[in-house]
């Protein structure tokens, strides 16, 4: 394997171990943390390891880092707090030494259309400066180049005219310019429309299920609306429908008619549709809905902009050839050779500064972006990465970095360069704190902290702290297995057929054509941005029988928990409300039988101003989050509010007893500890768990469903050393159940371990888009022939 010597840290000897040199926490029981207690070097790179919900993020994140947050957030004036957000004081009894933390995390960047990678990164604001002092001809300000200012607006000018011998005064009514939106699209850069097909059934009539759209049965109320309206015959087919007919059924503005017996408001299916559907955030829509929302909406490029976003005259100014819509459009790699060859001694300084971004950009392996990329298209490791690059260039000194697992969809290649960068920020006398978990930053380290010895309550405790060779040697978890390395399985599974891609156009990829065998374990595998989500989720979701299991973000809140997102507790209410006769709903700590006095939270939350908000157990239902009486019914002698506090493993075990029977349980709960979420309390509210977590979580919803192929994108991700075992294991059984598992994967345990591999490249961006390798993982080690192959040899020490 291809291992990275640490570097000293600068200036060793100058930074003596006293307690101004060290981060101390005393006491931390944030989450699961059991009364934590450590030092921490400052201006030294610590890495914490443990496996996913062993504490990690509990005592880094929401402690450390919360508590420098707010006592920031204190330095200002107590009129100003009140204006901010309140952040309560993390459970400790004492942390000492903290200093200005700044956090880069997973969170993706927001998905606001109007947001992308030149937005975020300040690149577009340099860009519009460019043009508006060297482009050629001349727009005006800066504000011209932007696509999030409208082009014009009405005025009144006062303006004095001679006339008759003297002069007049009037107000001239003039369009005054201001921005470079294309008023078509407002610079979004796209338009949208409706596929009528996925909305209507033109075959059938209103009365036989002509509306597809979710909620709109045939013997519903909402059809029912239009087939006695008095405008349409609700036993037609829509196909032989008049041209007046389709009106009134599709487009009718909204108007008042009598129907069902009542005065009722009219109006067309599709004007209908965006109001209610189209125009809302699709993560707030059920997930049926939203999976047909994205088969109805279409959306293509602007033909007004041509996608750019931006109105003529910002496109008609050039600086070295290019517009800024072009230079926008450009792969970064390209667009740093263009900015180097802009001669113009009035905007030196401004060209200079741009190059340096463009440079931090491919330092950090992100050369393959442009910069008109939407934000909420980034990956979460692609996100975490275009944070940091504000910082790179930063003059800050003694300051403390915060990253979360900043490895994450990084080839074995793009790891270096990033351990690179985190020795860069450490040796400018900063503290770097990184939770991770690939051996090859945690070698970089100079100080480990190990937590566990296992997740949720069986972790919460310090099990090593020290330096790397004593991890190593430490009988922890995670020093067991920090040199594991998976081997090249001695024979390999035969396809049973092939999934054919053909032409594959998508973004970078060159007119690919592949064939993913069917039956077995393929890994897609490829630098960063070489195209294989591209071929992938391009080409094979949306098939029949294909089940995507992707990185998207869970909404959780306080009141959503495993046991409402997988679907598990509706089984349970039923089971409940049956044995003792009631209603289901009085199982709800979001319905009927919410405890009244936090209405279902279990905490009561005290808004006090310019002060934090306070929290509190309910001392009506003592943090049970349900009503008296309704914990006096009981299922195998258990309450609802005691199912809720079992694990994933107890409750698996309760729900197949003689008294407490579940199997519907059974079966979700059996797909959790697959995962190996064994240790999930069923009642733990979904924002406290971890990046991991949640990853396996939409797994485990998604092993159940019908479909003979299974996708997963990077399911490492969160996964600890001695997890992907595991892992491995849970392909191995799904493959050998007869479904075909295509795994995108950087780990190279998950390489070894397939039957097949398809290796794009051979770099990224436009330097990509091709299939590089297809074959076993043994042929690829043997030739060496690609990047990938390089790495998976030496890992696997051939």
């Amino acid at each position: 394997m291809t291992t990275t010597t640490p570097r000293p840290a600068a200036a060793a000897a100058e930074h003596p171990a006293d307690r101004h040199d060290r981060i101390r926490v005393v006491g931390a029981r944030e989450n699961n943390l059991r009364e934590v207690s450590v030092e921490l070097p400052k201006r030294r790179l610590t890495v914490f390891t443990g496996v996913s919900g062993s504490g990690k993020s509990s005592l880094v994140f929401a402690t450390i880092a919360a508590e420098s947050r707010r006592l920031i957030d204190e330095t200002y004036p107590t009129f100003l707090q009140g204006f901010m957000a309140s952040l309560p004081r993390p459970d400790v009894d004492e942390l000492e030494g903290v200093t200005t933390a700044i956090v880069v995390d997973q969170e993706r960047l927001g998905a606001n259309a109007r947001s992308t990678v030149g937005t975020v990164t300040d690149a577009h604001a340099m860009l519009r400066h460019l043009f508006s002092r060297a482009g050629d001809p001349y727009v005006g300000p800066p504000a011209a180049f932007s696509f999030n200012v409208p082009t014009s607006r009405a005025s009144g000018v006062m303006r004095t005219e001679a006339a008759g011998g003297g002069t007049t005064t009037k107000i001239v009514r003039e369009a005054v310019y201001l921005g470079g939106m294309c008023p078509e699209c407002e610079g979004r850069g796209t338009v949208s429309d409706l596929d009528l097909s996925v909305i209507v059934d033109e075959s059938r009539s209103l009365n036989d299920g002509a509306i597809l759209v979710p909620g709109y049965k045939a013997d519903g109320w909402m059809v029912r609306g239009f087939s006695e309206s008095g405008f349409l015959d609700g036993d037609k087919p829509i196909k032989d429908y008049t041209a007046t007919e389709r009106h009134d059924f599709l487009y009718r503005d909204k108007g008042k008619i009598k129907a069902l017996g009542m005065n009722m408001t009219y109006q067309g299916l599709i004007p209908k549709l965006r109001e209610s559907i189209f125009s809302k955030d699709p993560d707030a829509l059920q997930p049926h809905v939203r999976r047909f929302v994205e088969r109805a909406a279409v959306f293509a490029p602007c033909p007004a902009c041509e996608g750019s976003r931006l109105n003529d005259a910002a496109r008609s100014a050039t600086v070295h050839g290019r517009n800024i819509a072009e230079v926008a459009r450009m792969q970064i790699t390209d667009a740093a050779d263009w900015v180097r060859g802009v001669d113009d001694p009035g905007v030196a300084p401004l060209v200079a500064n741009l190059a340096r971004l463009f440079d931090a950009f491919v330092a950090i392996g992100l050369g393959y972006l442009s910069l008109d990329r939407p934000a909420g298209t980034l990956s979460g490791g692609e996100a975490q990465r275009v944070k940091m690059i504000r910082h790179l260039g930063s003059a800050l000194t003694d300051v403390t970095y915060v990253f979360d697992e900043p490895t994450i969809g990084l080839h074995p290649h793009d790891i270096a360069r990033m351990n690179t960068l985190l020795e860069d920020l450490r040796d400018k006398g900063n503290t770097v704190l990184v939770v991770e978990h690939k051996p090859e930053t945690i070698a970089i380290a100079d100080h480990v902290v190990d937590l566990g010895p296992g997740a949720g309550s069986d972790g919460g405790t310090i099990t090593y702290e020290g330096d790397v060779a004593g991890l190593r040697a430490a009988d922890t978890l995670t020093g067991r297995h920090l040199d594991d390395r998976a081997r090249l399985k001695d024979t390999v599974r035969e396809p049973t057929g092939t999934l054919e891609i053909r032409g594959a156009r998508q973004n970078n990829l060159r007119a690919v054509d592949v064939d993913v065998p069917t039956g077995v374990l393929t890994v897609v595998t490829g630098v960063a941005g070489s195209g294989k989500s591209s071929l992938i989720h391009g080409n094979l979701a949306g098939r029949e029988g294909v089940v995507v299991v992707d990185q998207g973000a869970i909404k959780g809140s306080r009141r959503s928990n495993p046991a409402t997102y997988t679907g598990l507790l509706d089984p349970v209410r039923k089971a409940f409300a049956k044995a003792n006769g009631v209603k289901p709903a009085l199982f709800s700590a979001n319905s009927e039988g919410a405890c009244p006095t936090c209405q279902g939270n279990g905490r009561i939350y005290t808004e006090l101003g310019f002060m934090e908000t306070v929290e509190t157990v309910c001392e009506e239902c003592g943090g049970r989050r349900f009503q008296a009486a309704v914990l006096e019914y009981t299922l195998g002698g258990k309450n609802i509010a005691d199912v809720l506090d079992l694990s994933v493993a107890q409750a698996h075990d309760f729900f197949g007893t003689t008294d407490s029977q579940v199997p519907a349980a059974r079966t979700i709960l059996g797909h959790l500890h697959d995962v190996g979420l064994g240790y999930l309390r069923l009642g733990q509210p979904l924002n406290t768990l971890s990046g991991g977590e949640r990853q396996r979580l939409r797994l485990a919803m998604r092993m159940g469903d019908d479909g003979g192929v299974l996708v997963l994108d990077e399911p490492t991700t969160g996964l600890h050393l001695a997890d992907v075992a595991h892992l491995l294991a849970l392909l191995d059984r799904l493959v050998d159940a007869g479904r075909t598992v295509v795994v995108i994967e950087h780990h190279q345990a998950v390489m070894a371990h397939a039957d097949r591999i398809i290796d794009l490249g051979p770099g990224a961006g436009h330097d990509g888009g091709t299939v590089v390798f297809e074959g076993t993982p043994a042929d690829l080690v043997a030739t060496r022939a690609t990047l990938t192959g390089k790495h998976l040899a030496d890992y696997v020490g051939a």
